[in-house]
């Protein structure tokens, strides 16, 4: 989950990009001016900048710098949701939300003119001022040596990443995808890019009743690949068909398997033995639960470390081969694959 925080000056355009990142890219919208507004409803207080102001500089002071940014991360949160926080106004505001995980602060400027005829084009309840007086609300919340009260100066040299709202609403939808390209990104850990080489390795594969793969590695480094497909020389089922066997496991389970192929770790295992290839000590990965007899080479070849995107439906025997031999054998997650053949 992805937190967003926006800060920036009066008018440069915070809802504009809450608006694009709520309708193009899914996120949960928090308001910390609609909170604040609530509470001023509650104490009969006109709606006003000056009641925004001491309202919102109240609840800090009475609670916590960060409290509202809290209360606001706590529904985020509960929503399971990326999601947005506007505004933050505060350096206490943005330490706490600093602590959160994947959380980045946006700050947004323009012109001082080109913001005040877009503040006077919305019109909302707390709009309705001379330029001048918008310069002096804007002055006001600009700096303060108190932690419970508006800084935006510096929340906006904290910010992450800074956004120049000056032109088209095209260019700054640009600025806006060019930053979530950065920040979407995540480097994929060693098993996850281990775990793509065997998915690709699956393409490969000659019978569509199991198109798996696998790799094998030791200290990071790639020692064998393997793919479900005939012994070498022979036809494959994606030439000639399947040729099925019926099985029953110790459940009353029956399945029908294709015997035609060798499994994507036997072969795996194969490869290694014709080029000399110790594995012991190494980790392999596959699509799902070895079967009984990969599990046995598995554990003779030295192999210490099995992992599996999802489990297979009938592997309870060989994970119980695994925990006995001392293999460890780790799944991406708990999603059983019902799949009666490899």
């Amino acid at each position: 989950m992805i937190t967003i925080g926006i800060t920036g000056t009066l008018g440069a355009g915070k809802g504009t990009i809450v608006d694009y990142l709520a309708k193009h890219r899914g996120f949960v919208h928090y308001s910390v001016r609609a909170f604040i507004t609530e509470e001023i409803k509650r104490r009969g207080l006109p709606i006003n900048r000056d009641s925004m102001t001491l309202v919102g500089n109240d609840l800090r002071a009475t609670h916590s710098p960060s409290y509202i940014v809290e209360q606001l991360y706590e529904q985020a949160q509960a929503s399971g949701c990326n999601c947005i926080i506007e505004s933050v106004r505060t350096p206490g505001e943005v330490a706490a939300l600093r602590n959160k995980p994947n959380f980045y602060l946006f700050a947004v400027d323009a012109d001082p003119k080109v913001r005040y005829e877009r503040i006077c084009l919305r019109g909302s309840e707390t709009d309705h001022v001379s330029y001048e007086t918008f310069l002096a609300n804007e002055q006001r919340e600009m700096s303060s040596d108190d932690p419970n009260k508006q800084n935006l100066k510096r929340c906006i040299e904290e910010a992450d990443f800074r956004f120049d709202n000056g032109g088209s609403f095209e260019e700054l939808e640009a600025q806006i995808e060019s930053v979530l390209q950065k920040i979407t990104y995540r480097r994929p850990s060693w098993d996850e890019y281990f775990m793509e080489l065997a998915n690709t390795a699956s393409k490969r594969a000659t019978c569509d009743r199991g198109r798996s793969g696998c790799v094998v590695v030791k200290d990071r480094q790639l020692l064998v690949t393997g793919y479900v497909g005939s012994p070498a020389g022979l036809p494959h089922c994606d030439e000639v068909g399947h040729l099925f066997r019926k099985s029953i496991d110790a459940d009353g389970h029956i399945s029908n398997h294709c015997v035609r192929t060798v499994h994507a770790e036997q072969n795996a295992i194969c490869q290694a033995a014709r080029r000399g290839i110790a594995l012991d000590g190494a980790t392999l990965y596959c699509r799902m639960t070895p079967c009984r007899t990969c599990a046995m080479l598995i554990i003779n070849c030295g192999i210490r470390r099995v992992v599996c995107e999802r489990k297979y439906h009938a592997g309870a025997e060989s994970e119980e081969l695994f925990r006995q031999a001392g293999v460890t054998i780790e799944f991406f997650n708990d999603e059983i694959e019902k799949y009666d053949n490899q």
